[in-house]
């Protein structure tokens, strides 16, 4: 993968145009559900707005990802969850574009290329936090006093 800080990670250059390619066809599904049932669907008004409409915020998203010199954004989870959200208007493809979209944000290089474009410091590398118990000396274990041992008797003789 790239991470130079003149190029853009290979995730991200994905992300872009997965949300551009389904952006299109967000707005072009749409336009079919209206075509498809003759306007009667615009009676059920968020039907087929709904992917119209998640078109042009996916294409407008996308065009900010890919522009040269790269444009302040922020990773965009509403936009992923909108995409999943539109496997109600049938639109499988979203679906799948929205979790694979999901995943890509998860990623290391991803998470360091948006806080670098955002301006945020990048850390180098993940910081654990050290815990330590105080260690206390061990006690010294508790002997039993030594007691004498008593002689045995010889057991008695019965005459």
């Amino acid at each position: 993968m790239q991470t130079n800080s003149q190029s853009k990670p290979s995730l991200v250059m994905a992300i872009a145009l997965m949300t551009l390619i389904n952006g299109i066809f967000n707005v072009i599904w749409g336009i079919s559900i209206i075509v498809g049932t003759i306007g009667l669907s615009l009676l059920c008004f968020p039907v087929p707005l709904f992917p119209i409409i998640l078109g042009g915020f996916e294409i407008a998203y996308a065009i900010k990802l890919l522009a040269n010199p790269p444009v302040p954004v922020q990773p965009s989870q509403s936009i992923a969850i909108l995409e999943i959200v539109a496997l109600f208007v049938g639109n499988v493809f979203s679906l799948v574009v929205g979790i694979l979209v999901l995943i890509f944000y998860n990623d290391t290089a991803v998470k360091d290329y948006y806080a670098r474009l955002n301006g945020q410091a990048v850390p180098a590398e993940p910081v654990q936090p050290i815990q330590s118990l105080p260690v206390e000396p061990a006690a010294p274990a508790l002997e039993e006093p030594a007691t004498p041992e008593k002689p045995k008797r010889a057991p008695r003789k019965v005459a």
